[in-house]
């Protein structure tokens, strides 16, 4: 007989995720109890915000509450599959806060556009950095944006996105080497 992922987990662990599958709501805080400090911390390690941690524990614990049907106790633990969902919402909060960077980005040039600028070189500088912002990949553009934007260190971009400092440092180096090129050949 081969053992599942199910047979590997104490008898507790495998009673608690099948109730929890059957949808025993007696069982969902004994769940939330046992898993929620580690996806906290996995959201906090992730988004550095912990009003944002704590949203995101609550979407995923609604989240595998509403899903919990195609929980399947023999694939995975249930702490895995917690930790899976985890994942899916923060991806979900990095992407809705770049959304609304993006949103205030727009906001902020039309507000620009609209008052009296002085200095009309320096406005087309700022479109056109927003504009080379934008061709970057999707990976190197949120480093740039958490860098320039929201005045993070590396190390605090390196931790918010989950890349090795080194690689944030490269993106940095490159996508600014990128931009000083593509200025001066529109200059």
């Amino acid at each position: 007989m081969t053992p599942t992922p199910e047979d590997s987990v104490p008898d507790g662990d495998a009673t608690l995720s099948r109730a929890f599958r059957d949808g025993d709501e007696h069982v969902l805080r004994s769940v939330y109890a046992r898993w929620s400090p580690l996806v906290h911390t996995l959201a906090l390690r992730s988004l550095t915000d912990v009003a944002a941690a704590e949203d995101v524990t609550q979407q995923v614990f609604v989240r595998a509450w509403r899903s919990r049907s195609t929980y399947d106790p023999v694939r995975a633990p249930l702490g895995a599959w917690l930790v899976g969902i985890t994942r899916n919402c923060i991806a979900d909060a990095h992407a809705d806060h770049a959304r609304r960077a993006r949103l205030t980005l727009a906001v902020a040039g039309e507000e620009a556009a609209t008052s009296t600028v002085d200095d009309t070189d320096e406005l087309a500088e700022r479109v056109l950095v927003a504009a080379e912002l934008d061709r970057l990949d999707a990976v190197p553009r949120s480093v740039m944006r958490l860098a320039f934007y929201e005045e993070l260190s590396h190390r605090e971009i390196a931790e918010r996105l989950d890349l090795p400092l080194g690689t944030v440092k490269s993106h940095i180096r490159r996508s600014l080497a990128r931009l000083r090129t593509r200025m001066e050949v529109i200059e």
